[in-house]
């Protein structure tokens, strides 16, 4: 099943002025005879004040609510809430305008593929966009939404990609972050994170269907909580991982390349992060990466499905036959043979049909 979904969007009005509950004050002493002096002193205020709440330049708090209740009978509930309404439409224009101010940081944020994801509403105008955008990232604002994702000593990652596509890839991986958010998990155990990695791994010879569920639940067990996301456009990473509190991780992976070898390297690659990463810093899987630490976790990656003493017999595998055998000794898919074959000799056309495919259609 395709995770994109479309989404129905309503435009709703909103008003770029805000009525002051002043006006209704105003109307209601005209339809009592009375006049601004006479309400004042009634009420017990100065007949400045009286000029100020007209205007809306002074609010009407829950005690002269009460008086103008006493005075003209309206209850003071319905001064309240006029009240209310008129500072939070204040409030949305005031927060309109700075979106105005926002829209360039726009052009680098995939809002077209959100909303087909169904991650942000449609929006009549662009200013609201910018806010319809900032939610989806849980900042308040375009200056927290760098702090966030901006700040060298935490979103840099090392990694290109990220600083030249920051809008896409931010995107990719807050929507991980929100998928992450509602699976429950244990508290993170190294020790059962460990033992659960092996148990993974006996999962390669299951179709997807069977292994997913599994996969997930097993990470959740011990704190890591596991999603898939369909990779986005100029985002070339088959997976991330990252923190999301001190007793929870995440392990994020797409289908980029599709190949099984290749979804299964990419998740033993991220859980190396999570073992012996910084708490602090989100990894990034980019092909040929020469960070020390990326490198540490391919060679993880790559020896917990197949160990390095293996690579010889592999590399001289001159049969299909002889590569189903090395599978079943090894007890991993014949995909994850073939890939290692293809890595060690360059013969990437050599047992391509015994690599599954991985798509969305087939694996969620």
């Amino acid at each position: 099943m395709n995770n994109e979904k479309k989404v129905k969007h309503t435009y709703q009005f909103t008003p770029d002025y805000a009525v002051a509950p002043g006006e209704t004050l105003a109307e209601v002493l005209e339809t009592l005879s009375m006049t601004l002096k006479e309400c004042a002193t009634r009420c017990g205020l100065t007949e400045q004040s009286m000029i100020r709440i007209i205007k809306g330049l002074q609010p009407i708090t829950y005690e002269t609510a009460d008086r103008l209740e006493m005075v003209t009978g309206v209850p003071a509930r319905m001064w309240n809430t006029l009240e209310l309404q008129y500072q939070e439409q204040r409030r949305k224009i005031k927060q309109k305008k700075s979106y105005e101010q926002s829209i360039d940081w726009l052009h680098g944020i995939p809002t077209k593929e959100l909303i087909v994801r169904g991650m942000i509403d449609a929006s009549a105008s662009k200013a609201d966009m910018v806010g319809e955008s900032l939610r989806f990232y849980g900042v308040a604002s375009v200056d927290a939404w760098k702090d966030v994702w901006m700040d060298p000593k935490v979103a840099a990652r090392r990694s290109d990609c990220f600083e030249t596509n920051i809008g896409a890839a931010s995107a990719w991986i807050r929507i991980g972050e929100l998928q992450a958010q509602d699976i429950v998990c244990a508290p993170y155990n190294t020790d059962s994170f460990k033992a659960v990695l092996k148990e993974i791994r006996e999962l390669t010879t299951s179709e997807p269907v069977q292994f997913l569920p599994k996969m997930k639940e097993l990470c959740a067990s011990c704190g890591v909580a596991l999603v898939l996301v369909k990779e986005m456009k100029k985002v070339p990473w088959n997976g991330a991982s990252k923190w999301l509190s001190p007793s929870k991780a995440m392990i994020l992976v797409s289908l980029r390349g599709k190949a099984e070898d290749l979804f299964w390297f990419s998740f033993f690659h991220e859980a190396y992060h999570i073992l012996h990463g910084e708490k602090k810093r989100l990894y990034i899987a980019e092909e040929r990466s020469t960070d020390r630490q990326e490198q540490e976790a391919d060679r993880f990656a790559a020896n917990i499905l197949i160990p390095e003493v293996y690579n010889k017999t592999i590399s001289q595998i001159v049969s299909r036959e002889e590569v189903l055998a090395m599978a079943k000794q090894l007890g991993v898919s014949p995909g994850i043979v073939a890939g290692r074959y293809h890595h060690l000799t360059g013969n990437w056309s050599y047992f391509k049909d015994l690599t599954r495919s991985f798509d969305w259609d087939t694996i969620m």
